[in-house]
Formats: C-alpha cells, sequence, structure tokens
C-alpha cells in the first residue's frame, strides 16, 4: 500500500508512533505563553555565566540568553525562572521537560545532539578545556603535569578530555572526581590536586570570584579540546528550536550592523533593508517565529547585542576582563556569524 491511499489522519497516527518522544510542533512555545514565563536551566553559580548575587537575582552572558527569549516572547526580559543544575542533573531537566531551554555553559557533542536527544542553539561561547595550577608549582606548560593529581567534575566532558590528553602524551595522573563545583573547587584550592581542569573560561571564573588572590594561580596556556558551549532544546519541537536559535543570531546581526539598546530606538528609522526586517519594521519575520513582530526590537532593547552581552559579563565590563578571541565577529577574526534574516 502506498502512502497515497493513507488517509491524512492515519499518516499523522503512524509518524507518532514513529517518534514516541517527539514534542507536538509549537508545543513549547504553547505552553511557555501559557503560563507566561520561560523556565530556564543554569548554571548551579559560574560567574559570568549564570550566577545568582547576594540578593538572588541572576546574572551571566547564559541568563543574558534567557532574558533574550522572554524578551522576543513577551516583549519583557523578566518573565523568566531560573533552575540551578549541576553537570549531572541537566540533560535529564531539559529531556523531561522540567525546563524549556537550558543554558548551561553545556559543550555541544555528536552524543548529545544524537543519542540525548536534545538541539542545540548556535554556539554563543567557543571555549577550550585547560588546566589551572598554584603559581607557586612553577609549571609553564600542562605537559609538565606527569603524576599530578587533577580535580575534575563527573558528567561532563572534562572527565574524558583529561584521559585523552595525558594517554595521548604518555604521562600518567591520578583523578579527583568530585561531583559538586563548590566541594571540587575546595579541594583545589585546599591543595588536594596538583591541578584543577575544566573550560579556560570557567577556570577563569573560579580565579577571579572564587580566591582573593588571583595571581596566585595560574591558567596553563594548551587547550586540550573545542569546547563549543551552546544553549540546547529537546528535539522535536521545532517551532521553539527556531525561535531560540534566531533570538541568538538576532543579537550578533544587532552587533554586526553596531545596533546597540541604547540605540534601537533611532535604528528603526534606518533605510538598510536587514535593518528594518531585523527590527520588524518590514513585517514577516515574527510571523514566521510564532512571535510579535518586534520580537528582536524587544531583545535588542531589553538585552541588547551579542557584544554588549559580551562586554558586560565576560570582557572589560566584568571581573573577567576576557578577550573576544574566537567570540568576535567573523569581521574581526572571529567565528561569530549571523545567518541573513530574511
Amino acid at each position: 500500500m502506498s502512502l497515497k491511499t493513507i488517509a491524512p489522519a492515519a499518516i499523522a497516527a503512524i509518524a507518532a508512533i514513529a517518534l514516541p518522544g517527539a514534542a507536538r510542533a509549537g508545543a513549547t512555545l504553547d505552553g511557555v505563553k501559557q503560563k507566561g514565563y520561560v523556565q530556564c536551566g543554569v548554571n548551579l553559580g559560574l560567574y559570568g555565566f549564570s550566577a545568582p548575587d547576594e540578593k538572588g537575582q541572576w546574572s551571566g552572558i547564559d541568563v543574558d540568553f534567557c532574558r533574550a527569549v522572554s524578551a522576543a516572547v513577551f516583549g519583557s526580559a523578566d518573565k523568566v525562572k531560573y533552575t540551578p543544575l549541576s553537570a549531572q542533573q541537566r540533560l535529564p531537566a531539559l529531556q523531561s521537560g522540567e525546563v524549556d531551554l537550558l543554558a548551561r555553559n553545556t559543550t555541544r557533542t555528536l552524543g548529545r545532539d544524537t543519542a540525548n536527544g536534545l538541539n542545540f542553539a548556535p554556539t554563543n561561547y567557543y571555549d577550550g578545556q585547560a588546566f589551572m595550577v598554584s603559581a607557586k608549582l612553577g609549571l609553564k606548560s600542562a605537559k609538565q603535569l606527569n603524576g599530578a593529581t587533577v580535580c575534575v567534575l563527573p558528567g561532563t566532558t572534562t572527565e574524558q578530555n583529561v584521559a585523552d590528553y595525558f594517554r595521548a602524551n604518555k604521562m600518567n595522573f591520578k583523578p579527583v572526581v568530585i561531583e559538586k563545583n563548590e566541594e571540587l573547587h575546595k579541594a583545589f584550592f585546599g591543595g588536594r590536586c596538583d591541578a584543577l581542569s575544566s573550560d579556560a573560561s570557567q577556570l577563569a571564573a573560579i580565579r577571579a570570584a572564587e580566591t582573593s588572590a588571583p595571581n596566585d594561580y595560574v591558567i596553563l596556556p594548551e587547550q586540550i579540546s573545542k569546547e563549543p558551549l551552546a544553549p540546547a532544546v529537546r528535539q522535536g519541537d521545532e517551532e521553539w528550536t527556531n525561535l531560540v536559535t534566531w533570538v541568538f543570531y538576532a543579537m550578533v546581526q544587532a552587533e554586526e550592523k553596531g545596533i546597540r539598546s541604547d540605540g534601537v530606538d533611532t535604528a528603526l528609522s534606518s533605510p538598510d533593508p536587514d535593518v528594518k526586517r531585523l527590527l520588524g519594521v518590514t513585517a514577516g519575520n515574527g510571523k514566521n517565529l510564532g512571535v510579535e513582530e518586534n520580537w528582536a526590537y524587544n531583545v535588542i532593547k531589553l538585552v541588547g547585542n551579542y557584544g554588549e552581552s559580551f562586554e558586560r559579563n565576560l570582557g572589560g565590563g566584568s571581573k573577567l576582563k576576557m578577550a573576544r578571541g574566537l567570540n568576535a565577529l567573523y569581521t574581526e577574526g572571529g567565528l561569530m556569524y549571523a545567518p541573513p534574516l530574511k
């Protein structure tokens, strides 16, 4: 029997059986609109990415992205509820529907993109794994770590990358595996291990925020892996995936066009056709994404472009003072690039 002889309703039923874990198209966006907020999974506390202050107010480049999605959906960046998640909790929380969006410095990998049933938005931070050691050790290279004890967090790509690096360089090491970030960092600063390994950005955040003497610790120059950190959503709901994806691209496109939060109102009168489409002066993009036509205007006005977010959370406006590097626009030698918003 060919599909042409089967009624449309039957075809839909067959598709549902074939994909039992798939969400109904639009289910997440509809649910978010109905409940009135985005449930966003974030780090338990990592300065620069997602961390609460003493008043419980969250900030960081991942938090900015959660706020940007809220701005696109609701016209308000404040309709977000945050779910702090450990490395072990983050994927199950997204898979189960506990969170709508995972913005928790998570590396995109083939396994997570397939077997774990995730869809990743574009990379919002290009990173690489490194090692941090006490300056007193006098080390200049990770290749001097033969025989070292290394603190690592389970449930991450970190464990495997460390083992691969030492094996490839014919060196030995003793792993110290601790499940909670706070205890892991205490173990390192307390001298229980010679090195702490994680993404270089995380090491910089830990050094800046968790010690009174950052210069007492050195991040060794080698980056032993590629760690493209990206927000993630569940597979099977293309409408939500599309919205989350293009919110990020809108922030990058705004930076490409030189549109900042404090200048977006002036940009509304720009003769540039790309700017008109971006800001909703020329309609169509909002309808295609299931939101209002001024969705990107709201993102830029209420959160800012990608460069603004980077600067205040990771760059010169933060304790980290990190250079843009690979996270610069493609026009400035980086990898940040937005496809046409049309």
